[in-house]
């Protein structure tokens, strides 16, 4: 039998969206890299992967997901990086992938999911491996699947990979996708992205709270995508609005969950948006029970 969806053999677990609250980026590496400052804040918007246990020691994945090789789908990926790991050889799995959160959008969906794999094969295939080594593991996969594999609000130095974790307020946000991709390699290459912020303190950053925080990529990704800058431009008249990542999502904070609906409404009417809360536990461990 190659598969067996018997109860023991199947775990369904969420890959949550982030957001980054604040962006600083502080330097730039000798290896290209940058170094950055951030607050990495969870929301509820996520996608979700199904695990089946297979006893042939086959990988596969139900749907590719357009545009992208499935040798280079982070989520193959993930689970051939733990392949070695195994106690027994016939250890395999079927990997299937509910896809909500959008592709290139700043919410880290793609390290959602590599942390999702790596968490859940870890207790499906029974490995014993502990966060940190996780965490270690999906470094190489990209800079946000640690905080994704810890599964805590945290700040963020280093290229993302230095956390501390920290407790955040927890808003609800109006989320928008503009429509438009952004190169992440892109933004990081310009010749105009802000690369020299004073390294600040993590008190520091926390006392200044959300009036003060900012994001260094966002006038490069304004200039570079006239669309991103139109709906920052609009969001911003309801709340301040400030860009995930390198975006293209931007997302706004409000106190009440109908306020934000409201938005949300109004935003759907020209952009994708949702409402969304944030959150300072992962609901990937709330899944597993830890």
């Amino acid at each position: 039998m190659a598969s067996n969806d018997s109860p023991a053999c199947r775990l369904t677990l969420p890959a949550p969206a982030k957001l980054n609250r604040m962006l600083h980026i502080t330097g730039r590496r000798p290896d290209g890299y940058h170094t950055l400052q951030t607050l990495f804040q969870f929301i509820d918007l996520q996608d979700e992967l199904t695990f089946i246990l297979r006893d042939d020691g086959e990988i596969t994945l139900d749907e590719a997901l357009d545009g992208v090789r499935f040798e280079d789908n982070l989520v193959v990926r993930a689970a051939r990086m733990l392949a070695p790991y195994r106690h027994d050889r016939r250890q395999g799995v079927e990997i299937g992938l509910t896809k909500r959160l959008p592709m290139g959008g700043g919410l880290g969906g793609g390290s959602s999911n590599a942390a999702t794999v790596l968490v859940g094969l870890n207790q499906l295939w029974g490995l014993g491996l502990s966060l940190d080594t996780l965490a270690e593991l999906g470094l190489s996969l990209g800079a946000d699947v640690p905080v994704f594999v810890h599964g805590k609000s945290a700040w963020a130095e280093g290229v993302g990979e230095k956390l501390t974790p920290v407790t955040l307020d927890t808003p609800w946000f109006v989320v928008i996708h503009p429509g438009v991709s952004v190169s992440t390699p892109a933004v990081f290459q310009d010749p105009e992205l802000t690369r020299a912020s004073p390294p600040i303190t993590m008190a520091r950053a926390l006392q200044g709270g959300a009036s003060a925080w900012r994001n260094d990529c966002e006038e490069t990704v304004k200039k570079r995508h006239p669309s991103i800058a139109c709906a920052l431009e609009w969001l911003g008249q309801y709340a301040p609005s400030r860009l995930t990542g390198t975006g293209a999502c931007l997302f706004a904070e409000f106190e009440s969950e109908h306020a934000a609906n409201a938005v949300t409404q109004e935003a759907a009417k020209r952009y994708h948006a949702w409402t969304a809360r944030g959150l300072n536990g992962s609901p990937l461990h709330d899944a597993l029970g830890g």
